[in-house]
């Protein structure tokens, strides 16, 4: 598997697996098929609930623990120093791991500084490895960015070759920030699978779609996590390391960027309330 450096000289898979939308009850299957596969990276967050699916698949895989590299993310009902330092203890004990390697504020609202607060801390306690931002914009970025002690060493974004962050990575560069893509593979999109371009390129270089489209990530060191419940695609999508896109291929694919969908925006109004009350849905306690 090949890694990238985080500005604080760990080193991270640049493949990964990612566990949103993987029910609980399916979780430890699916970490297990994704371990025996050859990912090390696993990503998930206190809002998936699903983190012991997690940490049931680590205790039982039989991979020393130090060979593997653990995601989660602080929601936001957990927001604010206090709050998040109990959710980190609580996430600590459903992963059942003595520390994670990389933890993420999951989204830009609420007491984001609190909570990088309380992360800092974790760091300093040997709790946590590294820690990052998920969702947040160039202009949220930069502001916790400038705000933190310790930089953010990853920035999670929606990245795949429909969306692909140049304006964030520009930002993002001087911090020595790395993105992290959710939905690296366009989260199933048919656009994905017929696009032209994309099919040509898998026909020259024997893959599939889907395996350019990583390739093309892997290749401008962005870290992706891609999401499957079935074992063949999970090794499918980890077989992408046998071959390299040309320059010229590379190109080929940038103009396949389109403008954000302001509708899914994390500056759309109604989405910020969608994602305000996303968790009441399975836990009443927060109503």
């Amino acid at each position: 598997m090949d890694t990238i450096k985080l500005n604080n000289g760990i080193e991270m898979p640049i493949l990964g697996y990612g566990v949103f939308q993987v029910s609980p009850e399916e979780c430890e299957r699916c970490v297990l098929d994704a371990i025996s596969t050859g990912y090390r990276l696993i990503d998930t967050a206190q809002a998936y609930y699903n983190e012991e699916g997690v940490g049931n698949a680590v205790a039982k895989c039989g991979v020393p623990r130090d060979q593997l590299f653990l995601t989660t993310k602080v929601w936001i009902t957990n927001a604010g120093e206090e709050k998040a330092a109990r959710s980190i203890e609580d996430s600590l004990r459903k992963l059942r791991t003595d520390y994670i390697d990389i933890l993420l504020i999951h989204q830009p609202f609420s007491d984001y500084p609190g909570t990088w607060r309380a992360m800092e801390k974790a760091v300093k306690d040997g709790k946590v490895r590294a820690i990052g931002l998920s969702n947040f914009y160039p202009d949220r970025f930069v502001d916790m960015a400038e705000y933190a002690n310790i930089k953010p060493a990853v920035n999670q974004l929606k990245t795949n070759v429909f969306s692909q962050q140049w304006e964030a990575e520009a930002e993002m560069e001087p911090y020595g920030t790395r993105i992290m893509a959710w939905g690296p593979l366009a989260q199933g999109s048919e656009d994905l699978q017929n696009n032209p371009v994309l099919t040509a390129l898998a026909g020259k270089y024997d893959k599939t779609v889907q395996q350019i489209a990583l390739r093309y990530l892997v290749q401008r060191n962005i870290i992706a996590i891609p999401k499957s419940t079935r074992i063949e695609r999970m090794k499918q999508n980890l077989d992408i390391f046998d071959f390299c896109l040309s320059a010229e291929d590379m190109e080929k694919i940038r103009p396949l960027d389109k403008p954000a969908d302001f509708h899914w925006s994390h500056r759309d109004p109604e989405l910020v309330k969608f994602l305000l009350n996303y968790d009441k849905q399975f836990n009443p306690d927060n109503q």
